[in-house]
């Protein structure tokens, strides 16, 4: 039989609970993603986070300044996912490119998917001022950069027509995830994106 020593007693504290803010943070990301930005309100937030609305707004200066925040940790999120899978294929495009699609069905085709995050906040954050707006604006536009430059590198045709495409498919996958919710046309993505190269000389 083990003996816990004084050094160790930590052992046997119980693991400390999640900050306010961060049960909060965490309760209104999932809630978001699942049903939507405008569905989920203050008062679904702060029941299902154990709290109340006096903590929340201690936390957070509004509903669109927390909606910011989930799409900046859905956009660091997403980059994260991005750069670990094109970082094996550093130097070939075209394999980045595949490599992409392939994580890209994998991930989309998962049951716990509900499509992209940030695509699915544009549809219902259509107010320029909503500080929100900003942050899917600026995902959505370097998606469309990285992928022109990943088609210049391959020394494509047209560049930015296959950039596009490219990005095209990638948003498309997202949007067929919801209406096939077994996989349905995004299964054929990396397909697709292998004759968009193809056609394009890259």
């Amino acid at each position: 039989m083990s003996v816990v020593r004084p050094e160790d007693s930590s052992l046997c504290e119980p693991a400390a609970k999640p900050r306010v803010r961060d049960r909060i943070f965490e309760t209104a990301c999932e809630l978001f993603y699942r049903h939507g930005i405008r569905a989920v309100g203050i008062d679904a937030i702060v029941c299902a986070a154990g709290t109340n609305k006096m903590s929340f707004y201690r936390s957070f200066p509004s509903k669109d300044e927390l909606v910011a925040d989930y799409l900046r940790y859905k956009d660091a999120h997403f980059w994260t996912w991005w750069d670990g899978v094109v970082a094996p294929f550093d130097g070939a495009p075209r394999q980045q490119v595949e490599a992409l699609f392939a994580a890209h069905v994998n991930k989309t085709c998962s049951k716990e998917s509900r499509g992209c995050g940030l695509a699915n906040a544009a549809v219902e954050i259509v107010e320029d001022d909503h500080p929100g707006r900003a942050v899917v604006v600026s995902h959505k536009s370097e998606i469309r950069r990285r992928f022109r430059a990943l088609a210049s590198a391959m020394q494509a045709r047209d560049p930015e027509q296959l950039g596009d495409a490219l990005m095209l498919l990638m948003e498309g996958g997202y949007l067929a995830r919801l209406t096939f919710p077994k996989g349905g046309p995004v299964t054929s993505a990396l397909v697709a994106a292998r004759t968009l190269m193809d056609a394009h000389g890259a």
